[in-house]
């Protein structure tokens, strides 16, 4: 050996899963560093010296202060004269993040470094499975996974979580896990890959942290739900788009789409206000269609990808919650708003558009009652609203008389859009969405207005032939039945 690192892969388990490079080095080495001597393959190996760094794992409390010690260590004995032989379990370049840092750190020093290579936990693993590696295998870091919200993997592929090493971290990888899969979907637990002591276990999500014989060595299999990505729905859409695709999918533009993407849109609207979570399941399908069929238009037509639309949105979310993903410290609801509107300002700036105001962004073509509410919203987190819901209680009284005196027919209609506006203004302070709360009312009123006609039909007759009595009659059963 000489001044420098060689980074050894130790295998999976089994020493006879050691290559012979890798076998030749170690037993002919004075003194080799391990990561950890919990692996079997370093029990099989002769008496040498071994020196492992399962101290630091007791010192330090989190993996990555862990593992910059031990690269920290490692660099230190690679610029002794001797060097330093580092092995690691499997491969040192499957799941090694002190491998990265060592090379890293070898490179800015200008130490020699290099890697012999072994099998890693994936082979044993995919054979015990039976499963191609090839086949849409995402793996990922318990660890890491353990970390986030929701699996960045797509659930249309096969899942590998590696060292899911205790009960703690299971529970932590499930919860993110059942943020995309049912807590019954089947998965499998492998264990001791590459050992003579590996095995399969089938379990529900649901279980995996209730298991007492997590280790190191354990890797959890979660199987596909199929025609569940978004990629996939995005290859069918460009399917349909293709010459061999369908002929009406073929002529679709961005503008002969226009009044499906709206329809879809307030079927959504209609399912929320029914609360029928089966609807709102179909319709933001249905409307997730609508969008990446215009993004595969616009793919077709050079202007931009799906990949642009996701990248653009996840920007703007991360810039626009400092709060959340950075260090800005906020006190409630408000104080995230004003931050809001200010950094919608920058941006807004940096477009060259300084001069913009608050009111800018809220589109022309919304529906009037939602364009109302929005610019009164955005006009209040400036600071230009009522102090008191008294004031605006005031407001419509005083809208209202306006339209009793009015006159002319240009005259009526002008007060019945500051009417309208107020009561809007109304709505908002009592934290009613006045879209919503209309379409509610206009769902109820068909719906008393049906059982109104249906029971004049049950009497012979017909609402039009009906007096003024008779219908506020029928028109209080039908408030009765429909509350």
């Amino acid at each position: 050996m000489a001044q420098g690192v060689t980074i050894v892969g130790l295998g999976p388990g089994s020493p006879d899963l050691l290559t012979k490079e890798a076998w030749d080095l170690l037993t002919s080495c004075p003194e080799v560093w391990v990561r950890t001597a919990r692996h079997p393959t370093v029990e099989s190996l002769p008496k040498i010296a071994w020196r492992s760094f399962d101290a630091v794992y007791e010192e330090e409390g989190r993996f990555s202060d862990v593992y910059r010690r031990i690269a920290e260590k490692v660099l230190e004995l690679a610029r002794r004269p001797e060097g330093v032989v580092y092995a690691v379990p499997g491969d040192p370049r499957m799941g090694e993040a002190v491998t990265g840092l060592v090379l890293e750190g070898a490179r800015e020093e200008r130490l020699d470094a290099r890697i012999l290579s072994g099998v890693s936990f994936l082979e044993p693993t995919l054979q015990l499975l039976g499963l191609d590696g090839l086949s849409q295998l995402f793996i990922a870091d318990a660890v890491e996974l353990a970390s986030l919200h929701h699996p960045p993997f797509p659930p249309s592929a096969h899942g590998l979580i590696a060292q899911l090493y205790s009960a703690g971290v299971a529970s932590d990888v499930k919860l993110v896990l059942m943020n995309q899969y049912p807590e019954s979907h089947p998965v499998r637990l492998v264990q001791s890959a590459g050992t003579s002591q590996a095995r399969v276990q089938d379990l529900p999500l649901f279980e995996i942290d209730r298991r007492k014989d997590l280790d190191h060595l354990s890797t959890l299999y979660v199987p596909p739900l199929p025609s569940s990505s978004l990629e996939g729905l995005q290859e069918t859409v460009a399917h349909l788009r293709a010459p061999e695709g369908c002929p009406w999918d073929r002529e679709q533009t961005h503008q002969s789409l226009r009044a499906n993407l709206q329809e879809e849109a307030y079927e959504v609207l209609e399912a929320l206000d029914l609360e029928d979570s089966s609807a709102l399941r179909e319709e933001l399908g249905d409307l997730l269609l609508e969008i990446v069929l215009q993004a595969q238009i616009a793919t077709e037509a050079g202007e931009f990808r799906m990949v642009d639309v996701v990248r653009g949105i996840e920007e703007k979310l991360h810039r626009r919650h400092p709060h959340v993903f950075g260090s800005v410290q906020v006190e409630g609801v408000g104080e995230v708003l004003r931050n809001w509107e200010e950094i919608k300002a920058g941006e807004r700036a940096e477009r060259g558009e300084a001069q913009s105001g608050a009111l800018n962004g809220v589109s022309p073509g919304l529906p009037a009652l939602l364009q109302a509410y929005l610019y009164q919203q955005r006009a209040a987190r400036v600071g230009f609203d009522w102090t008191s819901i008294e004031g605006v209680e005031q407001k419509v009284e005083e809208e209202l008389h306006e339209v009793q005196l009015a006159t002319t027919p240009g005259e009526r209609s002008g007060e019945v859009g500051d009417l309208i506006f107020a009561a809007v203004n109304l709505a908002r302070w009592l934290g009613a969405d006045p879209e919503s709360a209309l379409r509610e009312s206009s769902r109820r009123f068909r719906k008393r207005f049906e059982i109104m006609e249906a029971e004049a039909k049950s009497r012979g007759t017909s609402l039009g032939h009906l007096g003024p009595e008779r219908l506020d009659e029928l028109w209080e059963a039908a408030k009765r039945s429909v509350p």
